[in-house]
Formats: structure tokens, sequence, C-alpha cells
């Protein structure tokens, strides 16, 4: 059966969730020995995980870094020492994932789609709709 075109599966929802709980406890451990994911807050937002799960996709978030980009790079770097940290947690799983740090701009998208209901066009515009369906 062809998982194209349906979002994912339920084991792929449980699995990335029980990855993201592994690796946000290990961030808060600050067992990486990087200077720039020690003096960084990283929130993992979401794991997406391959259909058949040897690849997780890790969604990232570094509050109040000045390089965001250089954060993820840098866990990328220790991808594989982050493996090897977190398979203790994640003993029941028959392959460990391969992680993939990606940046997490979904917070970024809201806050412009947010801006824009906000903006002074917007409002003139629905001010006008409304006018008009009296």
């Amino acid at each position: 059966m062809s998982n194209i075109g349906k979002g994912p599966s339920q084991r792929m929802l449980r699995v990335g969730e029980q990855v993201r709980h592994a690796l946000a406890q290990l961030l808060q451990r600050d067992e990486i020995r990087d200077d720039l994911v020690e003096t960084t807050v990283i929130s993992v937002s979401e794991v997406r995980m391959s259909p058949d799960l040897k690849i997780a996709n890790v969604f990232v978030a570094p509050l109040g870094a000045k390089d965001d980009d250089a954060v993820v790079a840098a866990l990328n770097r220790h991808a594989r020492f982050i493996r090897g940290r977190v398979s203790p947690a994640l003993k029941q799983m028959k392959y460990m994932p391969e992680f993939r740090f990606r940046l997490d701009t979904s917070y970024d998208n809201f806050q412009k789609i947010n801006e824009l209901l906000h903006s002074p066009e917007v409002a003139r515009d629905l001010a006008q709709d409304d006018e008009d369906q009296e």
C-alpha cells in the first residue's frame, strides 16, 4: 500500500513524538560540547519520520541565538554523537534513525500572517466588506 498523497501514519507520528521527547531531554542535559549549542536554548518543535523510520527530520527553534543557521549547522555536525546519546531512550526501535536538523520557521510564518491581518490595508478592506453587506 502506497503512502503517497497521504499524511504520516500513526506509527510515524508516535515514533516522531518519542524521538522529539528524547532529543529535548538530551538538549536540556547540556551533553553536547559545543559553545554555540551550550549557550543557546533550543526548542525541538517537531520530528518528522520517514516512512521506514530510518530518517528523522528534526525541526528546531534556537531561542535568542544571533545566527539560527549556525546553531542548526552545529547540531548537524554533532548528529552522530546525538544519535548515540539518545539510543538508550529509544531502545525499542529496530533501527536508530539518522538525525537531520532543520530550522523551524513556522513561528516566523505565523508572525508574518498575524502582521498582515492587522495591517491597515486589510482592516480597510474588511471594513469595506462589512459596509457592502449592509
